[in-house]
């Protein structure tokens, strides 16, 4: 395939919880829709959600994404505080003020409808927006698909960025030969394409202020001033503040393994505040949003010698690989299942680690293979339809995977049989063969072994 331009940016973006695919998407397809009607006369707007989005919305939060999206708000800057107040003020009024103005009569539960059997056959993450004028005319009409990550496109697509890049790769082979070629690591070659699009001060600091908002979602995950139980109906109890009240309560060097319980809680805390609603930065999805937060906490706490450059080089390269997995392959679980989500950010934080500890390019390749290729054939069942069970959990387990990933690299040589590209093929070819009820859809798995109570 030809190499598409994709920035860092494109892969991590701050957004709201639980769903980037779901919640994020949704609220991004809205938002454009209601931009659509500025000027316009505006009698009554209607949204329906099909296939996975139809199936597990309302435990994703996609008519509440909806709905805050109708009313201007985008994913990066809304109040997740007040999000659902001010959703209720709309469903209690049965009024909504678009962004250009029109007060309109509208009722949540009547006009966004989840279609739980309908699907529209481009893609699995499909929504139709539809807009009347008081008498009843049409005068817009919309389709567009959340196809991963709060990527939106429309009927004609993602529209592809024609910025010239000085070092495109599409592939892994293409991203090492480069890195042989110029004598740099990846998250140099990075750097050098960030530069099409801004100088090199602009990109590190986006990334630092990504890094910031991953540090304060974890602090507010380990700090609730109360534990609680998370939203829905499984009243899955909330751990990550306790388990960090014990882990500073314990003495320091007496668990060798005390680490990974470090790791754990940095997971635990993301993917809490996730299923939440609350403010995550998604990597490469929300769904898999605890697991470079929690690597790069691994990193800046316990590796000697750990800085901000290094962080920058870690979120660069661990782009790298998620830019080829979304090219090559899917970030969306609704089209290939859970490997395509908690499998790509294991593999894109192991890649990450491992140039951080002195990992050369072939070790870096190695690492992000073996991250995804121990994910592979992992189905994406939400119970509920909530991004709780298995998902919180997944994300610490897959956090560990993408440290022992790294290190099994470094005492490598980067000779390996099988390379990235093949993993990300196989993640693929498996996704199109898996059966839609393991995509997101919450009809089987653990989706339907444990029964919502």
């Amino acid at each position: 395939m030809s190499p598409v331009a994709l920035s860092a940016f494109d892969l991590y973006s701050v957004g709201i919880g639980p769903s980037s695919s779901h919640t994020v998407g949704p609220m991004r397809a809205a938002r454009r829709f209601a931009s659509t009607l500025d000027g316009l006369a505006v009698g009554r707007v209607r949204a329906e959600l099909f296939g996975s989005l139809g199936a597990t919305g309302h435990g994703h939060g996609s008519a509440k994404a909806v709905v805050l999206g109708l009313l201007g708000e985008d994913p990066a800057t809304v109040d997740t505080d007040t999000a659902d107040e001010r959703v209720a003020a709309v469903r209690d009024a049965g009024r909504l003020r678009l962004p250009g103005g029109a007060d309109i009569a509208f009722d949540p539960d009547a006009d966004v409808v989840l279609h739980r059997r309908r699907s529209l056959p481009e893609h699995p993450n499909g929504m139709r927006f539809h807009a009347w004028d008081p008498s009843g005319a049409v005068i817009s009409e919309r389709t567009y698909f959340s196809v991963g990550g709060g990527f939106v496109a429309g009927d004609t697509g993602v529209v592809a960025d024609t910025t010239v890049l000085p070092h495109p790769f599409a592939t892994g082979g293409e991203l090492l030969a480069l890195c042989r070629d110029l004598s740099l690591p990846v998250s140099d070659v990075m750097l050098a394409n960030e530069r099409a699009w801004r100088p090199d001060a602009d990109t590190r600091a986006g990334l630092l202020h990504l890094w910031s908002v991953m540090q304060a979602c974890v602090e507010r995950g380990c700090t609730r001033s109360f534990d609680g139980v998370l939203p829905g109906g499984l009243r899955v109890p909330r751990r990550a503040p306790a388990l960090y009240r014990d882990l500073k309560a314990s003495a320091e060097g007496v668990d060798p393994l005390k680490v990974l319980d470090w790791v754990n809680l940095y997971a635990l805390a993301v993917n809490e505040e996730n299923a939440s609603g609350g403010r995550v930065v998604t990597a490469p999805t929300n769904g898999a949003a605890g697991i470079i937060p929690a690597v790069l906490h691994y990193y800046t706490r316990f590796v000697p010698g750990a800085t901000d450059d290094g962080v920058a080089r870690f979120l660069l390269t661990a782009a790298a690989v998620g830019m080829l997995i979304k090219g090559n392959a899917s970030i969306s679980g609704a089209e290939v299942g859970c490997q395509g989500e908690v499998g790509s950010a294991c593999a894109m934080a192991a890649a990450g680690l491992c140039e951080v500890l002195g990992g050369t390019p072939a070790q870096v390749e190695n690492a992000a293979e073996i991250g995804l290729e121990h994910n592979l054939g992992l189905t994406c069942d939400p119970v509920g339809g909530l991004v709780q069970i298995p998902c919180i959990e997944r994300n610490a387990i897959a956090s560990v995977k993408a440290i022992t990933a790294a290190r099994l690299a470094l005492n490598g040589d980067g000779n390996h049989k099988v390379t990235l590209d093949k993993a990300i093929r196989t993640m693929r070819d498996t996704g199109r063969d898996m059966s839609v009820k393991y995509k997101e859809t919450a009809r089987g798995g653990l989706a339907v072994t444990v029964i919502e109570c």
